[in-house]
């Protein structure tokens, strides 16, 4: 007996089965790389820099805790946990909110601005050495829109997305 099916899935041909597993194998490596970067130099993780780079961006050096994990593309409670290891360093502290009794700032010490001062350099030598450096402009500015259309295309239009900073 035959019944509905769901239509076959649209299988990825070689070619594109080659470029899904580079770039997979690529942004894994990048990621691992810019890791052990800075866990040897500075004595954090990435995602643990990128907070401190959001933080020291921020207007006061300082963020709600919902936006930051919005511009970390994280989950509240990864953020959460992350925030407390940083309060712990003295890189960060919060600040409740006075508008908002359940809300809450994360704001860049001084401490954290130096740490991220000093860290800063031999980041962005690790970021120049293993993408920019291996790139001609051509193939820069191709992978800048190619990047930001997949970015564009990922972001959510729905309010009620399931999204990681919402969970």
């Amino acid at each position: 007996m035959n019944t509905a099916s769901a239509e076959e899935p649209r299988w990825l041909n070689d070619e594109e089965q080659r470029i899904w597993r580079a770039y997979m194998a690529a942004a894994t490596l990048l990621e691992d790389h810019l890791d052990r970067q800075l866990q040897r130099d500075a004595g954090m993780p990435h995602i643990y820099y990128g907070l401190l780079v959001q933080l020291e961006e921020a207007p006061r050096r300082r963020l709600r805790m919902t936006e930051l994990a919005m511009k970390a593309k994280i989950t509240r409670s990864r953020l959460s946990h992350a925030i407390a290891r940083l309060e712990k360093n003295g890189w960060v502290r919060r600040e409740d909110c006075p508008s908002d009794k359940r809300g809450q700032f994360a704001v860049l010490t001084d401490e954290g601005y130096e740490v991220l001062r000093r860290a800063a350099p031999g980041h962005v030598a690790a970021v120049r050495q293993a993408l920019f450096d291996r790139l001609d402009p051509d193939q820069l500015k191709a992978l800048g829109e190619a990047v930001r259309i997949v970015a564009e295309g990922l972001q959510p239009k729905d309010a009620g997305a399931d999204l990681p900073w919402l969970r």
